[in-house]
């Protein structure tokens, strides 16, 4: 599409984010909530609807809705009360849905984002409330029936609605990676999207710039990772936009987002709330929320993301960059705070995450939670560097892998390697004048005015010192001794 005519409309994007809760047992039963079991394994006559079975209050659910109202500043309803939302759907067995209408547990609130010229940006929020989710029908195992798997059926769920405040697809991708982050470090769900444990519903509208109504809504499901959302949303942008400007008109529907072709495909007219008969739930009582309960959990509440970003950046003096590196992932944040237990180079201390740790979490395909070395051995190995005992390179190609194999300290090892540097003025003479003598051509270019040579003899030192040639003490001489 041209630009020229993409200029002319602005988009109007709002998610709504579902995230299964990590609690043991479901929203309102008993029944292990569990991914990867055998299919309806994790089922009670609860789960499927039976007669004269009344559902009971998971109260986790509560402490992790409240977590995450907190997290996002909103506002925690005092009294809750839960409704019956009715469909039917082969994969949900009785016929509604438990769910929150007028009274959601969460209300406001916003989300912060990095747009990608690095400023932030609020995303406001609609509602978080709780529900349960539905079981799960499956398409492709069986060529003539749809199977039906209900272990899913129940699962308690935290649905997350924004305010249509996005303007481009790139913008719901870092909110979306926002809110996955965020529920990761609260420990409340997983995020996994392609297990179907964070999913997300994308609301797009397009309008002519300049115009204060919004445009006619289209609802997009059936999206499995982050980028897919933002593909989905950038193909039905293009496709509104061209609808428009050849005079058609857009129907409010519900659209499904084939990740395959790369297009986003009709399901159905979107369904009005009275199409789902909402009514009060007569099984379950009201709950209501204390300020004591709210203030209970503040108080376990972990650092999220963004106050470790404005510590690193503001008090530790990392860039940016860096900062944004560690606090992407909950585990690599908390194994530097631990590393910082120990010593408080905070450059050296990301440097290394982000360097030989992070490249060896890739080469072995392992999260940070598996990584063999306590973050005592990192603060240890930036200690020698320190000290000047060896090298950073040497630290970095010597003793960094040999730490896997033993259970010696990097100082023992260091020793045991004999990697100890030699700060001994008389030894660092004796190996410069070592190369001198097998390097006598570039010793006069060097004197000729080839000033560069330096970086060359130095190597050459490292290589006739073995590596241990304090580089900073070795330096200077080498420079001394060139100039004399």
């Amino acid at each position: 599409m041209e630009a020229s005519i993409r200029d002319k409309y602005e988009v109007v994007i709002g998610l709504e984010v579902h995230a299964q809760m990590l609690t043991k047992t479901k929203a309102y039963s008993n029944d292990v909530n569990e991914y990867g079991s055998a299919p309806n394994s994790n089922i009670s006559a609860i789960t499927l609807g039976h007669p004269g079975t009344l559902p009971v209050m998971n109260k986790k659910t509560i402490e992790f809705a409240i977590r995450l109202g907190l997290a996002c500043d909103a506002h925690i309803a005092p009294a809750q009360y839960f409704a019956r939302k009715n469909y039917f759907y082969p994969d949900l067995p009785k016929g509604y849905q438990i769910t929150q209408d007028t009274t959601p547990i969460c209300t406001g609130g916003s989300i912060v984002i990095r747009t990608d010229d690095g400023t932030e940006k609020s995303i406001g929020l609609t509602r978080i409330h709780m529900e349960e989710d539905a079981g799960k029908s499956i398409h492709d195992v069986d060529v003539y029936d749809t199977l039906v798997d209900l272990n899913r059926a129940g699962t308690p769920l935290l649905e997350i609605v924004s305010e249509p405040d996005m303007r481009s697809s790139m913008e719901a991708y870092h909110y979306l990676t926002e809110v996955r982050k965020l529920v990761r470090y609260l420990d409340i769900c997983d995020g996994n999207m392609e297990e179907g444990s964070l999913r997300c519903d994308a609301n797009v509208s397009v309008r002519l710039v300049g115009v204060s109504e919004f445009g006619t809504k289209v609802e997009v499901k059936n999206m499995n990772s982050i980028r897919n959302v933002q593909r989905a949303i950038e193909f039905e942008i293009i496709r509104q936009i061209e609808v428009l400007e050849a005079g058609g008109t857009l129907s409010q529907e519900t659209r499904a987002f084939d990740a395959l072709k790369g297009i986003t495909i009709s399901m159905r007219s979107k369904e009005a709330a009275n199409d789902y008969r909402y009514f009060p739930e007569p099984d379950l009582p009201p709950i209501t929320i204390t300020k004591q309960q709210i203030d209970e959990v503040a108080l376990e509440m972990p650092a999220l993301p963004r106050a470790l970003f404005q510590r690193y950046t503001k008090e530790y003096g990392l860039s940016e960059y860096d900062a944004y590196n560690i606090t992407d992932n909950k585990g690599i944040a908390l194994y530097y705070e631990s590393i910082l237990v120990h010593t408080k180079n905070y450059k050296s201390a990301a440097n290394w995450l982000m360097g030989d740790i992070k490249s060896y979490l890739n080469e072995y395909g392992i999260d940070m939670e598996k990584f063999p070395l306590k973050p005592l051995k990192i603060a240890e190995l930036i200690h020698l560097v320190e000290e000047g005992k060896v090298s950073s390179t040497v630290a970095s190609q010597n003793i960094f892998p040999a730490l896997f194999t033993t259970d010696e300290s990097p100082l023992q090892v260091a020793e045991r390697l004999n990697l100890i540097q030699n700060s001994d003025e008389d030894a660092l003479k004796g190996f410069i004048l070592k190369v001198f003598e097998l390097n006598p051509d570039e010793v006069s270019r060097y004197k000729a005015g080839e000033k560069q040579l330096t970086g060359f003899f130095m190597g050459q030192l490292m290589k006739v010192s073995q590596g241990k040639a304090d580089p900073k003490l070795a330096n200077g001489l080498l420079r001394q001794l060139l100039d004399a």
